[in-house]
């Protein structure tokens, strides 16, 4: 788990320079609604670095996984349609978004099962 601890840092880390790049240099760029995208996407971005730190520190072992690949598709989406208004790119958003809420369920689960 210290494999995805170390993954979620650098997500971490790109979140917070994603936040900062919408904040500082994309604001002259882009359309206010176009800047609200980009910055949705380093706010779930952020929220999901944590939560997959969190899922390896707890040992959930299919959580960390699905939040990654949450981020990648729903965060990534984002960004992409943001930064180059491809429109379909839309399309994309949802099955990050489910496999978020996976990740969330699978912690879930994980911790029920756990529980003493």
């Amino acid at each position: 788990m210290r494999l995805w601890l170390g993954i979620a840092a650098v997500n971490g880390a790109l979140a917070v320079a994603a936040g900062a790049f919408g904040a500082h240099g994309l604001k002259a760029m882009l359309s206010p609604d176009m800047l609200a995208v980009f910055e949705a996407g380093a706010r779930y971005h952020m929220v999901h670095a944590l939560a997959m730190a969190i899922a390896a520190l707890a040992g959930a072992r299919w959580t960390p996984g699905l939040f990654l690949g949450g981020i990648v598709l729903f965060c990534g989406s984002l960004y992409l349609l943001a930064l180059s208004g491809v429109t379909w790119l839309g399309a994309v958003t949802p099955a990050g978004g489910v496999l978020l809420i996976a990740g969330w369920i699978c912690l879930a689960l994980s911790s029920f099962r756990n529980a003493s």
